[in-house]
């Protein structure tokens, strides 16, 4: 293939959706296809192993995707480049990447061009894999989801329920008038009043009672659950989960003993609906979105170094307040994997559920420190900056742990809020933090972020933070700031941590 004929695929290519990729073969001494290479690729295209557009070029497919060759696709590729004819089929590959599931399937088209491939591709297993995921999460909420059609009489388990009440699968889902059959004498009353109020006149479920397995041990069960209506006002439908509360009993048991009970409970009920709402949506948050919020404009950008699986401590939430006014927090907690995840899951949800209730900002933190500290994860550190807009004022409440600080955009200058300052969450018994205020005026821009948008191996703190400034107020009228500011600050190529930040703006 010339260089022009390449030079004007590679224009078409980079206005392509989905996932297409220019292959051109090299060849053996004998004038055998000994590879392919590719040389250009569509902005969307994603390969097995997370590698997106650019990326992809000037790989090897035979060293990049090693047993190719004992593939229906590799003799698929020869057939069309000795043919002319297009081939079309299906790949089962088994991915040898760390954290990537074993094995995937796509769809693949290959067609001749001026002596080389078009191959274009899409995943067949994009349901099993959000499958797998949404099973992660119930398996890390210990907690399961029903359905129930009141009309045809169908009932639906996910298998998490199964397990929380030890029930034989053979057996199937027991109704809701059954539960009292397994709660315990002095709970049976009011499991089978809230369950008559929710099937008679569709009064939402929220209830936490005791049952007893086979083998007598004592588990702590809640059920929220709602129902759906017909247009005369009937209950048809019933949707709600199980969640296993046992163990955290035993945590609230801990937090009684050191005054706390009534916030920690009330807080992990708050943190346990909003993961009930947004089920497929709990841990692992929207990597890019805008969202409106009390009269601010917020840029979301979420970038997990393990793209394959997005398994980071990096969080954040941004949320309209009962009173109208905004949640807005950033948090980072140390590590990855599924600890982390599990931690950061604890963490974004209490805090949600705290300020969601109206708890002070300070004292939302210092429960969150006693709150680590407690955990079953002993020795999981985090930090974290929150903050809540009222409207009404212009003003702007914040606390941080131990995190950097926000950075403030105004008139063509740049400068981080100062603050009292906080240790980091999970260090160290009765840790104090206090809030910090500042009036947020219209042409405004705020930035919180997490350290991995700063931070260089063997460089000092400042440096990162002087750069963030200069970088943020290059890009303060581009019509998607952060993703400039996220670019510019750091290459995907040389990331080493998560970047989780919010961009704020009135």
């Amino acid at each position: 293939m010339t260089g022009t004929g390449r030079d004007a695929v590679r224009e078409v290519l980079a206005v392509l959706p989905g996932s297409v990729v220019l292959l051109q073969p090299e060849y053996g001494p004998e004038g055998e296809v000994a590879d392919f290479r590719l040389v250009a690729a569509s902005p969307e295209a994603v390969d097995i192993g997370g590698r997106h557009g650019a990326r992809l070029l000037g790989l090897s497919v035979l060293a990049t995707y090693p047993g190719i060759e004992a593939t229906d696709l590799w003799r698929g590729y020869l057939g069309v480049l000795e043919s002319g004819a297009v081939y079309e089929g299906e790949l089962e590959y088994e991915e040898k990447a760390a954290g990537i599931p074993h094995r995937s399937r796509y769809g693949v088209r290959v067609t001749p061009c001026q002596g080389g491939l078009i191959v274009s591709w899409n995943r067949l297993d994009t349901e099993e894999r959000e499958q797998r995921r949404l099973a992660l999460m119930q398996h890390l909420g210990r907690m399961g989801w029903v359905d129930r059609d009141l009309v045809g009489g169908g009932i639906t388990w996910s298998d998490q329920v199964y397990s929380i009440f030890e029930r034989d699968r053979s057996l199937g889902p027991m109704t809701l008038e059954e539960l009292s059959a397994h709660a315990e004498a002095e709970d049976r009353p009011g499991v089978e009043d809230a369950v008559r109020r929710l099937l008679k006149i569709g009064e939402p479920l929220d209830l936490t009672f005791r049952i007893r397995l086979p083998d007598r041990e004592m588990r702590h069960v809640r059920v929220v659950a709602e129902t759906e209506t017909d247009v005369l006002g009937q209950p048809v439908r019933v949707h709600g989960f199980f969640q296993d509360l046992t163990e955290a009993k035993l945590a609230e048991q801990q937090l009684l003993d050191q005054q706390q009970v009534t916030l920690a409970h009330q807080s992990l009920l708050a943190a346990e609906r909003e993961l009930a709402a947004r089920l497929q949506d709990t841990l692992l948050p929207v990597p890019q979105q805008t969202l409106h919020l009390a009269g601010l404009t917020v840029d979301v950008a979420y970038l997990p170094l393990q793209e394959g699986l997005s398994l980071g401590g990096d969080w954040y939430s941004a949320i309209e307040l009962p009173d109208a006014g905004a949640l807005l927090v950033v948090g980072d907690v140390a590590g990855h994997g599924l600890d982390a995840v599990a931690t950061m899951a604890l963490l974004r949800f209490t805090a949600k559920g705290m300020a969601i209730t109206g708890t002070p900002l300070p004292d939302v933190l210092a429960n969150l420190n006693t709150l680590l500290l407690h955990a079953e994860r002993n020795g999981s550190t985090a930090t974290m900056i929150m903050a809540v807009y009222e409207p009404a004022a212009s003003r702007l409440t914040w606390v941080r742990a131990g995190h950097p600080p926000p950075l403030l955009l105004r008139g063509g200058e740049a400068r981080f809020l100062p603050s009292v300052g906080g240790i980091l969450l999970g260090a160290v018994p009765g840790a104090r933090y206090e809030a910090s205020t500042v009036d947020l005026l219209p042409g405004d821009h705020l930035l919180l972020y997490t350290d991995g948008l700063i931070e260089k191996v063997d460089e000092p703190i400042t440096e990162g933070l002087a750069r963030l400034a200069g970088t943020a107020l290059a890009h303060v009228g581009e019509p998607r700031p952060l993703e400039g500011i996220t670019r510019a600050l750091v290459a995907p190529q040389a990331r080493r941590d998560d970047i989780c930040a919010l961009y704020i703006s009135r």
